[in-house]
């Protein structure tokens, strides 16, 4: 939870809920097709998921945070 926190701060204060694949371990991260099996370790991915539950967008991000700004033109673009 704690490194959620940093995160959505460093994302310019992110108030929605976010995701920290943690029990059952990978379950998400398979399902969304994310997980390293090697590593065991869920790829930290950024997804946009409209209200219908369908993903809109999703970018792959190993050692980075999204660009903030990219994110959310991207969100505006969905919007229409």
């Amino acid at each position: 939870m704690f490194a959620l926190k940093t995160w959505a701060v460093a994302m310019g204060g992110i108030r929605h809920p976010l995701l920290a694949d943690f029990w059952p371990h990978g379950g998400v991260g398979k399902a969304f097709g994310i997980l390293n099996e090697e590593s065991g370790i869920t790829n930290r991915t950024l997804f946009i998921i409209d209200p219908e539950g369908v993903v809109r967008h999703s970018e792959l991000h190993q050692g980075t945070l999204p660009d903030v700004d990219k994110a959310l033109a991207r969100l505006q673009e969905l919007k229409g």
